[in-house]
C-alpha cells in the first residue's frame, strides 16, 4: 500500500471515530468533568472505538490516532502538536494545507495540515469562542488569545481568498525573562541598570519597533521592575501583557457585535481607567487616537507609564505619535503637539528585529524638551551593525556615547544612584 492510500485510510478511520465518539459521549455528564478526569474518560473511550476497528494501523499508529482524536476532542486539532514545541516562536497559517512556523529566527514549512478549510475554521472558531470573540462572513477579521497567552489574528473568506489564514504570535507559559535577554544578548548589563533605575524613579517609556521585534517581550521584562504595591491598569486589543505583580487590572478592548454596536475602544478604555486611580497605566499598543489620551495620563500624575507602538527609529517614533494624535480628530498646532510628547515622555527604547532572526534593543533614547518646533532627543546607547556572520545573522556592536542623561537627576532625586563610569564613552560589548 502506497504512503499516500495509507495516509488517507488514516485520516478515514479518525474521521469515522471521531464520528462515534461525538455519538458515544453522554454530553449531561461530560459536562460535569474537569481537567485530568475528563481527558481520562474521553481517552477509554477513544481505545474502546479503535478495539473495534477491524482494519485498524499497528500499535504506533494507534497510539497516534489516539492523540490526534484526543486533540481534535479537548484542543485545536493539528495546531497541538505545533502549540507543544518550545522553540517555535510563530505560527502561520495560509490556508489548511500551507502551515509555516519560526523556529530560531528561521522561517520553515511544517508537515502539519488541516483536512480542509471547514477543519480550519472550525479551530479558528474554538479559539474566539472561547474569548468571547466571534469570526463569520459579517466580522472577517478576529485578534484573539490562546489560554497561554499567544497572540491570534485570523482573518476567513471572503477576504481570504485561498482559505482562512491565522497567525499565532507564541508567548508561552514561561516568557523570557531578564536574564534570558541577557544571554541572548538582546542588551548589555549596563543598559539594563539605567532601565531598571527609569522604572523605579517612575519614568514615562515608550517602546517602539517593527512588527516581531521584541515589543511586548521588552515590555514584560520592564515591568519586572515596577513595585508590587503599585495599582496597574493594562488596556490591550488582545491581553498578551504578563505581569507578575498583585494589583493589577487588565482591560480588554472589544469589537462591535452583528448589529454594528457596541463596541468598546482603546480610546475608551484610557478614559475610563483614569477614573481607577490607576498609579501606572500600560498600553499594548498605541495605534490610534488614544495616543493623546494615553499622553495627556502620563502629564498629569501617572507617571511610570508604559507604551509601545510600531516604528523604525525613535525620531520615526516621534512623528508616528503626531499622526496618532491627529487621528483622536482636534486640529492642535504642531508645536502643541511636540509640547504635549515631549514633556509626556522620557524614553524612548527602539527594538529592531535584525537579519538573520536575532532581537537587540538599538537604541536608547531620551527625549530632553523643545527647542523652537523640534523635539531634542538624545542617545544614550546603541547598537551598530557591522555585518553578517557565516549563518546569515547580523552582527554588531553595542555603544555608550558617553552622553550623562538629563533624567540621571530625578534618579538621584528619588534615591537611585547608578555608577556614572557606565555612561563613559566606549564599545560595552561586540556580537
Amino acid at each position: 500500500m502506497s504512503t499516500a492510500s495509507r495516509g488517507t485510510d488514516f485520516e478515514i478511520v479518525k474521521q469515522r471515530i471521531h464520528q462515534k465518539l461525538i455519538g458515544k459521549l453522554d454530553l449531561s455528564k461530560v459536562g460535569n468533568l474537569e481537567g485530568d478526569v475528563l481527558k481520562r474518560e474521553i481517552r477509554g473511550v477513544i481505545e474502546q472505538l479503535c478495539d473495534l476497528e477491524e482494519n485498524l494501523m499497528n500499535r504506533t499508529e494507534r497510539d497516534r490516532l489516539v492523540e490526534e482524536i484526543m486533540d481534535e476532542t479537548l484542543g485545536l486539532g493539528p495546531l497541538e502538536f505545533l502549540l507543544k514545541d518550545p522553540t517555535i516562536s510563530d505560527i502561520l497559517i495560509n490556508g489548511p494545507k500551507n502551515i509555516y512556523c519560526e523556529r530560531g529566527g528561521k522561517m520553515e514549512k511544517s508537515k502539519i495540515e488541516f483536512r480542509d478549510n471547514n477543519h480550519l475554521l472550525q479551530i479558528i472558531d474554538r479559539i474566539v469562542s472561547k474569548v468571547g470573540r466571534r469570526v463569520d462572513e459579517t466580522c472577517p477579521m478576529v485578534d484573539a488569545r490562546l489560554t497561554d497567552g499567544s497572540r491570534v489574528n485570523a482573518i476567513i473568506p471572503p477576504l481570504a481568498l485561498d482559505g482562512a489564514a491565522m497567525s499565532i504570535r507564541r508567548f508561552g507559559s514561561n516568557p523570557l525573562k531578564l536574564e534570558d535577554l541577557l544571554n541572548f544578548k538582546a542588551f548589555t548589563p549596563e543598559m539594563v541598570m539605567l532601565l531598571e533605575g527609569a522604572m523605579k524613579a517612575r519614568l514615562n517609556i515608550v517602546i517602539s519597533g517593527g512588527t516581531g521585534s521584541g515589543k511586548t517581550t521588552l515590555l514584560n521584562t520592564l515591568s519586572s521592575f515596577i513595585s508590587n504595591e503599585d495599582r496597574i491598569i493594562t488596556i490591550e486589543d488582545a491581553a498578551e501583557i504578563q505581569l507578575q505583580q498583585d494589583h493589577v487590572v487588565r482591560l480588554e478592548t472589544r469589537p462591535p457585535n452583528i448589529e454594528g454596536k457596541g463596541a468598546v475602544s482603546a480610546t475608551d478604555l484610557v478614559k475610563n481607567c483614569l477614573r481607577m486611580r490607576p498609579e501606572r497605566i500600560i498600553i499594548g499598543e498605541c495605534r490610534g487616537p488614544e495616543t493623546l489620551d494615553m499622553l495627556q495620563a502620563m502629564n498629569t500624575g501617572h507617571e511610570g507609564s508604559l507604551t509601545t507602538t510600531h516604528a523604525n527609529t525613535p525620531r520615526d517614533c516621534i512623528a508616528r505619535m503626531e499622526t496618532m494624535i491627529m487621528m483622536a480628530g482636534f486640529d492642535l498646532p504642531i508645536k502643541a503637539m511636540r509640547t504635549q510628547i515631549s514633556s509626556a515622555v522620557d524614553l524612548i527604547i527602539q527594538a529592531n528585529r535584525l537579519q538573520g532572526g536575532p532581537r537587540k534593543v538599538t537604541r536608547i533614547t531620551e527625549v530632553c524638551g523643545m527647542e523652537n518646533d523640534t523635539i531634542v532627543m538624545q542617545d544614550i546607547f546603541k547598537f551598530d551593525k557591522t555585518g553578517v556572520d557565516e549563518n546569515g545573522r547580523a552582527t554588531g556592536k553595542f555603544i555608550c556615547t558617553g552622553v550623562r542623561p538629563k533624567c540621571m537627576d530625578k534618579l538621584e532625586s528619588m534615591g537611585i544612584k547608578l555608577p556614572s563610569s557606565i555612561f563613559r564613552e566606549r564599545v560595552m560589548m561586540e556580537d
